[in-house]
């Protein structure tokens, strides 16, 4: 069959039809089609372009045809490559296509305007053609855009955001692009590879293509409930682009523990429960709910609360509890350190209290007792063995 005639209507495959596959082809569509993507393209001088192309057989018996390029101004190289080396013959089999490739080395001297080369694959009485035409166009401008996936994300003040923000390269040649991020004062931002934990300060994005960075923020832990916004920004030789995110901090309650009027110390008698007052603060911007109160002390120590929690503590408020400590009934005279500690939901905090500790006056009335007797015996030894 001679598919001469049907080199014209190849180019019209091209155009409307890139992607057809031999079964969505009407069945009186037979022969041999040259079809890419572009037909029309536009390269840089002193650079490489790949074309795609495609070498299509709709029912026609598989034959070995040869591949030629025609029109290839002086000084120009053009390769026809197939799995990544250049070839010079195909052969797709009945209703299947072959890949293929045009590789363009167009050297910096070329002249711009615009030239067409003829891409041919020829047979036994068959032949297909594609005419591409090639514009040689100056760089274009530096161009770049943002585009975050998640803008605005919400947590607490301990929480860390990341941002994910596709970096665009819309001109026509590869860049090195700068980073950076401004933030409200003391707000401490970085940025990592998508998948990757090394900071970056510049990213290089090759031409129409783009790359995914992570934008982490941290505020700092006293920040108040609100929303604060963070600007990103990148550039490229004469190309800049910026965008914004958003953080949404919700409250965060912040307990504080100490004794009445400041003071972290108490007195306690061996084997005695003592009552100690305790204020318990909330300094944060949300309220502290379900506190739990606990102590631990030297070993044998019983130490509990009244009440033993605090339903809810509102912001820049505080409550006095009793801490009821009661020292290990053996507990020698002298200083001893109690902790005693305050939780709600992630939040806790705790004070170290020193206890001066006084023995029990029962075990001193006994100590005296005993001295008395021990000198009653002496004396009475002194007396009756003083006479012999």
């Amino acid at each position: 069959m001679r598919a001469l005639p049907l080199a014209v209507i190849a180019l019209a495959f091209a155009v409307l039809a890139p992607a057809a596959r031999a079964e969505d082809v009407p069945k009186d569509v037979k022969g041999l089609y040259l079809l890419t993507d572009y037909p029309a393209v536009s390269v840089r001088p002193g650079t490489t372009s790949n074309i795609s192309l495609r070498l299509q057989n709709y029912g026609a018996a598989p034959e070995r045809l040869g591949l030629s390029v025609a029109g290839v101004p002086s000084g120009w190289t053009a390769t026809l490559l197939g799995g990544g080396q250049p070839v010079a013959a195909a052969m797709p089999a009945t209703n299947s296509s072959v890949s293929l490739q045009l590789r363009l080395d167009v050297p910096a001297s070329a002249a711009t305007g615009t030239q067409t080369l003829t891409v041919s694959a020829e047979g036994q009485g068959t032949k297909a053609s594609l005419p591409i035409a090639v514009t040689l166009a100056k760089d274009l401008p530096a161009k770049l855009s943002l585009d975050p996936k998640l803008p605005a994300l919400r947590g607490s003040a301990k929480s860390s955001f990341e941002y994910q923000i596709a970096v665009k390269n819309d001109s026509g040649k590869n860049l090195l692009v700068s980073l950076a991020a401004q933030g409200p004062p003391n707000f401490d931002t970085s940025f990592t590879e998508a998948y990757g934990s090394q900071e970056l300060s510049s990213i290089p994005v090759e031409a129409g293509q783009s790359k995914d960075v992570k934008l982490k923020v941290r505020p700092p832990s006293t920040v108040g409930a609100g929303r604060y916004p963070v600007t990103m920004r990148v550039s490229a030789e004469d190309a800049s682009a910026q965008t914004q995110v958003e953080l949404d901090i919700t409250g965060q309650p912040r307990l504080s523990l100490s004794g009445r009027e400041g003071r972290m110390s108490a007195e306690a008698t061996a084997g005695k429960e003592t009552s100690v007052p305790v204020v318990i603060s909330n300094t944060g911007t949300a309220p502290a709910e379900d506190i739990e109160l606990s102590g631990s002390g030297p070993s044998g120590w019983k130490i509990s609360f009244e009440p033993k929690t605090i339903d809810r503590l509102a912001p820049d408020q505080n409550r006095e509890v009793q801490a009821l400590v009661t020292p290990t009934e053996k507990a020698i005279a002298g200083d001893y350190v109690a902790s005693l500690r305050a939780s709600s939901r992630g939040e806790s905090t705790s004070g170290s209290f020193r206890f001066t500790v006084a023995t029990s006056t029962i075990w001193g009335a006994a100590g005296v007792g005993i001295i008395a007797i021990a000198l009653l015996v002496l004396v009475g030894a002194v007396a009756r063995f003083g006479r012999r």
